[in-house]
């Protein structure tokens, strides 16, 4: 346990079976150097290749496109599912412009649309949830908060603990609070106690504790009941907010929408569908954007056979 916890620093991955690593790490460095237009270039480029390569998570996106997209004909569903393997890596390689690039370049790069109802319920002094979703540009587009607002990023930890120690100082470079997911919720209610704000990403499927399975595009998935179970013990407002990367690398928009209302109320499963359903209508202006080389349906209900 000690191992897990331990905070690890630069000199503590000087040995030589960490230098493939280091050259990793300046790959990455090179790469956020780099003007967005031509990562978005390459970006398309490698995501093609990847989507012939990788036939294992295109075998899954398909999966989860034809289920939660079954009016679209089996060329349309291929063209979704290519499209999105094109700007999963246009998106990936522009993260390290997230971890390495200036306040300036972030502000320029990202648009907030929306982002008066965030401050509004800041300047009442109420602790917010942002409800996220697993959209390509989560991770660029959500830094853009990070040099202005006390930030809350939960994470799983890596199995390399280079790369551990590398997402977490690069993640809280501006400050705030990253909570690795086996630490649980108490360090997350702990910080929205004390006026955070919480970058929530509830889409995952995580199995069946902690969860209802909820209608997803139809699709009964097992689904995190957390952010009910927040909102009561903090009093925090939740509002939704999407990430979106824009064509031809002209940037990103993380497009926030009005708080959620007479939410949660005694119903956990309505609570649970209803945040589905907000998902379902940012995944529906943006499908290609969506995760869905992630296993979403890998938990059944009872008597279920496997989903992929």
């Amino acid at each position: 346990m000690a191992e897990a916890t331990r905070e690890y620093m630069a000199r503590d991955f000087l040995h030589p079976r960490y230098w493939p690593d280091w050259l990793a790490l300046l790959f990455l460095r090179t790469v956020a150097a780099l003007p967005l237009p031509l990562i978005w270039l390459i970006g398309g480029a490698l995501g093609t290749l990847l989507y012939y390569f990788m036939s294992g998570r295109r075998h899954i996106a398909l999966t989860n496109i034809r289920a939660c997209f079954p009016e679209q004909s089996p060329a349309q569903q291929q063209q979704l599912v290519h499209a999105h393997f094109r700007v999963f890596v246009q998106a990936a390689l522009a993260t390290p412009i997230s971890w390495w690039g200036s306040e300036r370049r972030m502000k320029r790069l990202v648009r907030t649309p929306g982002k008066e109802y965030f401050d509004r319920v800041l300047a009442e002094k109420k602790p917010v949830i942002l409800l996220v979703a697993h959209f390509v540009a989560i991770e660029v587009a959500g830094m853009v908060l990070a040099p202005d607002y006390f930030m809350i990023d939960m994470y799983k930890r890596p199995k390399n603990l280079f790369f551990d120690w590398l997402i977490r100082t690069r993640r809280s470079r501006f400050g705030g609070l990253l909570v690795e997911r086996r630490e649980g919720i108490k360090p997350v209610i702990r910080g929205l106690r004390k006026g955070g704000s919480f970058y929530y990403l509830s889409d995952q499927d995580q199995g069946r504790e902690g969860a209802v399975f909820a209608p997803f595009f139809g699709v009964p998935a097992a689904t995190l009941t957390a952010l009910g179970r927040l909102t009561q013990l903090t009093g925090a407002v939740v509002i939704p907010c999407f990430a979106k990367q824009l064509p031809w690398g002209k940037g990103y928009e993380l497009i926030f929408q009005p708080p959620l209302e007479n939410f949660p109320t005694d119903d956990v499963l309505a609570d649970t569908t209803r945040m589905n359903r907000i998902i379902e209508d940012a995944v529906r202006e943006m499908p290609e954007q969506y995760f869905w080389s992630h296993r979403r349906f890998k938990t059944r209900p009872e008597g279920e056979g496997p989903f992929y």
